[in-house]
């Protein structure tokens, strides 16, 4: 995918761990629009290549904001980007959606914990500009790993829509989900992102009222796979050349063995990079980037972690 060479124009300590970095690109051209929910892929100063969420307005042209939360077992990533300063040139890719905003839900909910907030504050911008109705409930564990306070409660346009809940026991977190999905209503989209934990429980509890294809989740961690039963399987492209895809080996890997081109980045099932059509077989869904909505049409396939119900798939590169 295309790279460019941007600039960190600004850094903001909004926690003791999390970082904001507002990016520019050096020859003064605009980086934006873009649609809310996007990510992109950013390369720091060690070389390594991680995914992180855009949190600014999506309408602000001239610059992109990412925030970074350094994690204590940081193999490189989120630690050499909190060593980079305000000038310092680093590469990102173009923006891209695997979370987005639903044009037909007639209401908004976002739910964010922890750094989690970074890609449904993007939303927030963006329902707000569009004059939809939408409420932001953000958890945290307390307020001084709460990102984005000062924005949130004093600055935002949108700041009235916004709820914080700092401090609560997990408990206390289920009752105030609880409480939230019982103002839902089948047209109602919900937008979370958060640890794990956090975002089965959202969905435990929204899923009954608002229905499987309105919840929309965003990842940052790939999901433990059991891999013990896997077997080998058949890959066909459209252009008519087969590949057979051993039960230790991924779709991705034997195709670029092959000279095979293909779009990838996180190579983990969550970034949607590598996401190719499906024109014949059943696809075993494994990855956190295709929707509910999407693996059940069957339709699409993650080449990086996804495999094969049938002896043989017959794809298309996207």
């Amino acid at each position: 995918m295309p790279t460019m060479k941007v600039t960190v124009a600004q850094i903001v300590s909004e926690t003791p761990s999390i970082r904001s970095l507002r990016l520019v690109r050096e020859d003064g051209r605009p980086l934006g629009p873009y649609r809310a929910g996007a990510h992109i892929d950013v390369t720091g100063p060690t070389g390594i290549l991680r995914q992180y969420s855009l949190c600014g307005p999506p309408s602000e042209a001239q610059s992109l904001t990412i925030a970074v939360k350094r994690e204590p077992d940081s193999r490189g990533g989120s630690a050499a980007l909190h060593e980079v300063c305000e000038g310092d040139i680093i590469e990102i890719g173009e923006p891209r959606n695997i979370l987005a905003v639903d044009p037909d839900a007639t209401r908004h909910v976002l739910v964010a914990a922890g750094i989690g907030v970074t890609p449904l504050l993007s939303m927030a911008y963006e329902l707000h500009g569009n004059g939809a109705e939408f409420e932001l409930r953000y958890f945290t564990r307390s307020r001084t790993e709460t990102a984005f306070a000062d924005l949130l409660e004093n600055r935002a346009e949108f700041r009235d829509r916004v709820r914080l809940h700092t401090g609560l026991s997990r408990a206390d977190q289920r009752r105030t989900l609880d409480d939230l999905a019982a103002t839902l209503t089948p047209g109602t989209a919900v937008y979370t992102c958060g640890p794990a934990g956090f975002m089965d429980t959202v969905a435990e509890v929204v899923t009954p009222v608002v229905g499987a294809p309105n919840l929309h989740i965003e990842h940052f961690e790939a999901a433990a796979v059991d891999t013990s039963g896997d077997t080998a399987f058949t890959v066909e492209l459209d252009t008519g050349e087969s590949f057979e895809i051993p039960a230790d080996r991924s779709i991705l890997s034997v195709l670029e063995e092959n000279g095979i081109e293909v779009f990838k980045s996180c190579e983990e099932g969550i970034c949607g990079s590598c996401v190719s059509g499906v024109l014949e077989g059943e696809p075993e869904h494994r990855d956190n980037c295709l929707s509910v909505a999407d693996k059940a049409a069957g339709d699409q396939i993650a080449l990086c972690v996804s495999r094969a119900r049938t002896p043989k798939l017959v794809i298309e590169l996207f």
